[in-house]
C-alpha cells in the first residue's frame, strides 16, 4: 500500500506527538500531571562513634561538661573485647580489672536466657570511696570522674570495701611473666602508664604499683580528643560515651529512654553509667 508523504506541517505535529508520548513513559505516570516530586530517601545514619566523636570535640570547649556512659546490654554480646582493650591500654597487671563483664541468668524457667554487664567505674556523684581514704588520695572531679593520687595513695585499701561495685583494685606488684622461661619481663610490661594524664612508670613513685587503681573513662584519652578505649573497640556499639550536661549529646538522648537503669540505686551513691535492658 502505497503512503502519501507528509507535508512540513504534519510531519512537526507527527514529531511533536511521538516525543510527548515517549517523555510521559519515561516519568511517574502522577509527575507528568503536575504532581509534586517525591521526596528524597533519607541519608543513612551515620555510625555511633563519629557522632560521639562529635560530641566528645564539643563537649572539650564546655568548662562545665560532665562525663557519663551508657551501656545498652540488649547489644552486648559478652566477648570481652572491652575488658582486653582496657588491660591493654591501661597496663593492668594480674588481678587488676577496670572493666569487668558478668554474666546475669535472666527469665523463668524454661524461658531463660543469659545477659552480660559490663562494670566499669560508676564515677558516683557521691562516691562512699572518696570519704573512706584516710589520706585525701581520692576526690571527685568537677567533670564527674573519681579521680586517685597515686602520689598520695599508700594502698591502704581502705577504700575498697565502701564501693558496692567493686571497682577499686590493689595493684600487688606482680607481672604477667613471672614465673616463665625468659630473661625477666617483656618490654611491653616495662612500658610507662599514662593513667590521670601523667606519664610515669609503674614503679615509680608517682606510679600505680602498690596502689589503688580503678577506671578512670580513659581520662588520659578524652583530654587528648579520643574516645575511651572501650568504647572504640565495642564490636556490638554497645557503649557510649559523651557530656551529661550537653542537651544534644547521644547519652543524654539515651538517658531519657523509658528502659534506662542504674546499679545499686538503692545505696544512693549516684552513679554516672547508665543501663538500657
Amino acid at each position: 500500500m502505497e503512503h502519501t508523504p507528509m507535508n512540513p506541517e504534519e510531519r512537526r505535529r507527527f514529531l511533536a506527538k511521538m516525543a510527548s508520548a515517549v517523555f510521559a513513559s519515561m516519568v511517574a505516570p502522577g509527575l507528568a500531571q503536575g504532581t509534586p516530586k517525591p521526596e528524597a530517601p533519607e541519608p543513612v545514619n551515620e555510625d555511633v562513634l563519629l557522632r560521639m566523636q562529635k560530641d566528645l570535640e564539643r563537649a572539650l570547649k564546655n568548662p562545665g561538661r560532665k562525663w557519663g556512659m551508657v551501656i545498652d546490654l540488649r547489644k552486648c554480646v559478652g566477648c570481652h573485647a572491652c575488658t582486653v582493650s582496657c588491660m591493654a591500654e591501661n597496663r593492668l597487671p594480674p588481678g587488676v580489672v577496670y572493666r569487668p563483664v558478668s554474666e546475669e541468668e535472666v527469665g523463668t524457667y524454661p524461658n531463660v536466657t543469659y545477659r552480660f554487664v559490663p562494670k566499669p567505674c560508676m564515677q558516683c556523684d557521691d562516691p562512699p570511696c572518696v570519704p573512706a581514704c584516710p589520706y585525701d588520695a581520692t576526690w571527685k572531679r568537677p567533670d564527674g570522674i573519681v579521680e586517685i593520687d597515686y602520689e598520695l595513695c599508700v594502698g591502704c585499701e581502705k577504700c575498697i570495701p565502701p564501693c558496692p561495685y567493686n571497682s577499686r583494685h590493689k595493684d600487688e606488684g606482680a607481672y604477667w611473666t613471672e614465673g616463665t622461661p625468659g630473661q625477666g619481663k617483656m618490654p611491653y610490661e616495662a612500658l610507662p602508664v599514662y593513667e590521670w594524664n601523667k606519664k610515669v612508670a609503674r614503679e615509680d613513685e608517682a606510679g600505680p604499683m602498690d596502689k589503688v587503681r580503678k577506671c578512670h573513662f580513659c581520662l588520659h584519652r578524652i583530654e587528648r580528643g579520643l574516645l575511651p578505649q572501650c568504647v572504640t573497640t565495642c564490636i556490638g556499639r554497645a557503649t557510649y560515651f559523651g557530656d551529661l550536661e550537653d542537651p544534644t549529646s547521644l547519652v543524654s538522648e539515651l538517658i531519657k529512654k523509658p528502659n534506662v537503669i542504674r546499679l545499686k540505686e538503692e545505696a544512693g551513691t549516684k552513679p554516672r553509667v547508665y543501663y538500657l535492658v
